[in-house]
């Protein structure tokens, strides 16, 4: 425990009142140049000249630094000096989300940009949902990605530096090929069931069919009502057909346009059954639309208490002020007595 206060933490209700600090450097130096009335008249200075040159009294310079200390201090009280804090008490309730994310090969198509560069669709996603992670400080997070099967990324978790260094990690081809979308919102329900947040819901972003896993994506939906999630859906990339990278045989990369499959309607059926929404982004400027979208449609809700925490240090200072003034006027007239 410290033995002093911090005063590091002092503030003043009436500042304003500081403003008078400067009258005392004005009174010292009208002093200085106009001193007081001559307490002896002499007819000639030549009786005092031997003395002219010697340095004022010390008793003098220690009453008037008394008196002016004591101004000093009679003035930070008028401002009202107080020592303490205000305390802000954050409580959130939360939303907690889990985002699932297709990685299955297709999501190579180059379709996308960032920066005005040409991006596959996975980067793309891992950039707009990175801003998204930032944009929710209060909500627990958690990743799930899929092609043939499902995996876990990271679980429900209010550590978005972690959160967001895994889902850098996340890349294609770490399972086999496929897209298993009703095995991926399972799991992805699976890891919400528990939670007794007020708002619980699934962002799926993929861009095929389901032609892997074991559970359907009706099967998955139902299963995802039934627990009061609520799943938004979103079909990435352009319409036809996409251009893949391909290394050729002298090892340099070629683009092939190939056509691209896509079930629309069963994720609209998906975000429909659990009280989502279903969009389509086919650039990274829609992408971003529809991350903004969702993150205004699911706003999570935080209260902030101030208690403010503050002792008065007026009285101090008004009392010291007082002691000192007494102090000036009693050596003043008695053993640091003027003449008269």
């Amino acid at each position: 425990m410290p033995l002093l206060p911090d005063f590091s933490a002092m503030s003043f209700l009436q500042p304003n009142f500081l403003w008078l600090l400067l009258l005392i450097p004005a009174l010292s130096w009208l002093k200085g140049r106009f001193g007081g009335t001559p307490g002896v008249k002499f007819s000639t200075t030549r009786t005092v000249a031997k003395i002219g040159g010697r340095r004022r009294s010390r008793a003098g310079d220690f009453l008037t630094g008394l008196l002016y200390l004591a101004l000093i201090l009679l003035i930070v009280a008028l401002a009202r000096p107080q020592l303490g804090k205000t305390i802000t008490r954050t409580q959130a309730s939360g939303v907690d989300i889990m985002l699932v994310i297709d990685v299955s090969r297709s999501m190579l198509a180059e379709d996308f940009t960032i920066g005005g560069q040409r991006a596959n669709r996975l980067e793309a996603v891992k950039r707009v949902t990175e801003q998204f992670i930032q944009e929710r400080p209060n909500d627990r997070i958690g990743i799930v990605a899929f092609a043939g099967r499902p995996y876990l990324v990271s679980p429900l978790t209010l550590d978005h530096d972690w959160l967001i260094s895994n889902l850098d990690r996340t890349r294609i081809g770490l399972v086999e090929d496929g897209t298993a979308i009703g095995s991926a919102l399972a799991a992805a329900s699976n890891r919400l069931k528990d939670k007794e947040a007020k708002s619980k819901l699934v962002v799926l972003l993929t861009d095929g069919d389901n032609n892997a896993g074991r559970v359907t994506p009706i099967t998955a939906a139902e299963a995802a009502k039934a627990l009061g999630i609520k799943v938004y859906t979103i079909g990435s990339g352009t319409r036809g057909n996409a251009p893949f990278p391909f290394v050729d045989q002298f090892g340099r990369t070629v683009y092939r346009q190939i056509p691209v499959e896509f079930d629309e309607d069963i994720l609209k059926q998906i975000a429909a059954m659990t009280g989502g929404s279903y969009f389509r982004a086919t650039d990274t400027q829609s992408l971003q639309s529809i991350f903004s979208e969702i993150d205004e449609l699911e706003k999570s809700q935080v209260e902030v208490q101030k208690v403010e925490q503050y002792r008065d240090l007026f009285p101090w200072f008004v009392m010291a002020g007082t002691v000192l003034l007494a102090v000036e006027t009693l050596l003043g007239q008695t053993i640091w007595r003027r003449l008269p």
